[in-house]
């Protein structure tokens, strides 16, 4: 019988040690799943779906050749939305996916223009800005992998270094991706515009092929082996154990008779009576009847059983839908590669003074400072030059929630200290993109207050909506906050807006205030006259709301002075900074001089007791004249 056991065992770990091996080898399922096309007409762009990057679960990987410089292909992804914004009047390739063969398809489609917040559309509506592409008229779909050919030879937009990506790969870093991207994101593949497409596109997914029971398998027959083994090698020694000599045994004892059986008598079977039976069926009824009690679930004395038990029940709340919340203009990967980038040309532009790089990340007041700036350095060599941009870190992210253009992000970010040791201000940068196609530009540039407060804001994965600038539901109209703050550095406490400003902390009120200017006209000789004028910039007011139904406002403020000569004969100096700008060192007429105020303020809503604070400011000199 040993042996049989040892031969089963024998076969059984056999069979569990070549099924373990075999889901390893043999057996072993494939590792990747992957699925490719190639593109014919030579496209500029291919457009690949999140949902066909999404066809399989598992990290994507993207694999592109075929370019015709390899050195100038990009692959980009972000927002379907957005990217098909991007190619508004292009015509593209959409590479699909068919679930039938595995394989890619594509087919080429034109993209509609989108249509931007200007044209009728509220950048806060819920409404997409960029219709869904339509099949070209010239496209037609190809048997097979489900090529088409395009007939568009003419260059287009180059995508590389778009700030509307939420990741972009560039020359041989783009040739293989890997990304895990939601359906809602797509992928843009291109050269610089000039060049087609990079004309194989290859999708890779990852399969499971993990193996969980082939360990177990294979280590299972090998302790059936050794048990085998066992039981073979005991089976054998037992045999020869019984091949020894044996001793005869003597004569049989004889059997021992069977004793008789008994047999109870009927008096000793009968029902015992009297005071003992008694007690004994008064015992069993009790336990008879607790027995049946029990099996009926019935309880003495109580009524636990039937009193029904409290079952808390969850409320129905009604979760708010995603698809009526617009999404944030930027993420925060995303905003700190804007903010890198912008502060790179920025430190370009002021190493060289030049007014034309300046022009590629600034716009309105604060590219009118910059560029004032530099044509004063150039003529007065001891004049300071403007704060540098800090590329990071970013301690606020107030990107705007729409999904139009243009767009508007705020961002405040650490400045570091200076050479000496001492620490800066923050800087806080509000960026706007007027299109799809063009990147965030700086439109202001201000240092924050030291006691400055910013209130609760909105978080950067949600976003804030921008508030029209002749809202009435602010303490004042955003378009009227700049007109207001210069009647109060005109006249101080006596403007008739002193009491919705907080003068705690605003320490530009105390540079050029009304206090200032009357000390500067004091100083001006008996020849002369000084006179002060304000009047808001050419600045767009930009407000953001607040968490408190409060606003963030940007605005801009311009102030003239003028100095003027009464008195024929008497010159007046313009002074080394109005010289440097208007070319002129004195006049017998006068000077004029403008400076222009970059300002930030927490305008509170309508009816609270808080008032408007200057969360931040930038001044300088934009502009100078002789006057006639």
């Amino acid at each position: 019988m040993r042996f049989v056991l040892a031969i089963v065992a024998f076969v059984v770990a056999a069979v569990m040690i070549v099924a373990g091996i075999a889901q390893r080898t043999v057996f072993a399922p494939p590792s990747r799943i992957q699925a490719a096309a190639t593109v014919s007409g030579d496209p500029r762009y291919l457009v690949i779906d999140g949902s066909v990057l999404n066809a399989h679960p598992g990290q994507q990987t993207l694999t592109v050749t075929g370019a015709p410089d390899a050195a100038k292909q990009v692959v980009a992804y972000g927002r379907t939305a957005d990217v098909k914004a991007w190619l508004s009047g292009q015509k593209y390739v959409a590479v699909g996916y068919q679930k039938a063969t595995g394989k890619l398809s594509t087919k080429a489609v034109t993209a509609k223009p989108a249509t931007s917040a200007t044209d009728g559309s509220d950048s806060g509506s819920g409404s997409t800005a960029t219709p869904a592409p339509t099949p070209s008229p010239t496209a037609t779909a190809a048997a097979g992998s489900g090529s088409s050919e395009t007939t568009s030879s003419a260059a287009g937009p180059n995508p590389a270094g778009s700030d509307l990506w939420l990741e972009e790969f560039d020359g041989d870093a783009a040739q293989v991706t890997r990304m895990n991207i939601p359906d809602d994101v797509s992928v843009i593949v291109a050269s610089d515009g000039q060049k087609s497409a990079p004309s194989r596109v290859s999708v890779t997914w990852p399969v499971d092929s993990s193996t969980p029971w082939a360990f177990p398998l294979i280590i299972g027959g090998l302790i059936l082996l050794v048990i085998g083994i066992a039981l073979y090698l005991w089976g054998l020694y037992t045999h020869r154990r019984s091949r020894g000599p044996r001793r005869k045994s003597g004569p049989k004892m004889p059997k021992l008779p069977k004793a008789p059986k008994y047999k109870p008598t009927a008096m000793v079977e009968a029902t015992p009576r009297g005071r003992r039976s008694t007690r004994r069926a008064r015992v069993m009824l009790p336990v008879a009847l607790a027995g049946a009690l029990a099996l009926t679930g019935c309880t003495a004395g109580t009524d636990a059983a039937t009193t029904p038990s409290k079952t808390a029940t969850p409320l129905a709340t009604e979760a708010p839908n995603a698809k009526d919340q617009l999404p944030p203009a930027v993420t925060v990967p995303q905003l700190e590669r804007i903010v890198k980038r912008i502060s790179e040309s920025a430190a370009q532009a002021d190493a060289k003074a030049s007014a034309d790089l300046a022009k590629v990340r600034f716009m309105g007041p604060a590219l009118q400072l910059r560029e004032a700036n530099y044509a004063i350095r150039a003529h007065k060599s001891d004049e300071p030059a403007l704060p540098a941009i800090p590329a990071s870190p970013i301690v606020l992210s107030l990107p705007q929630a729409t999904d139009t253009w243009p767009r508007t992000v705020a961002a405040v970010i650490q400045s570091p200290k200076d050479a000496k040791g001492n620490a800066q201000a923050p800087i806080a940068l509000t960026m706007v993109q007027e299109t799809p196609r063009d990147n965030y530009q700086v439109e202001y540039a201000v240092s924050l207050e030291p006691k400055a407060k910013v209130p609760n804001l909105a978080p950067a994965s949600i976003g804030s909506a921008v508030v029209p600038p002749d809202s009435k539901l602010l303490a004042l109209p955003p378009e009227k906050v700049s007109a207001a703050y210069g009647d109060i550095l005109m006249n101080g406490d006596k403007s008739q807006y002193a009491s919705l400003f907080n003068a705690e902390g605003d320490t530009l009120r105390t540079q050029v205030g009304a206090d200032w200017k009357a000390k500067q006209k004091a100083a001006v000789p008996a020849t002369a006259s000084l006179t002060f004028t304000t009047a808001p910039g050419s600045g767009s007011d930009v407000a953001m709301a607040t968490n408190d139904s409060g606003a963030i406002v940007w605005t801009d403020l311009q102030e003239s002075q003028v100095l003027k000569v009464v008195e024929a004969g008497a010159e007046v100096s313009a002074g080394n900074t109005s010289a440097a700008l208007s070319g002129v060192a004195s006049s017998k007429t006068g000077i004029e001089s403008t400076f222009g105020y970059q300002l930030a303020f927490y305008v509170p809503p309508v009816g609270s007791k808080e008032k408007i604070t200057l969360l931040g400011f930038a001044q300088g000199m934009i502009a100078a004249k002789q006057i006639p």
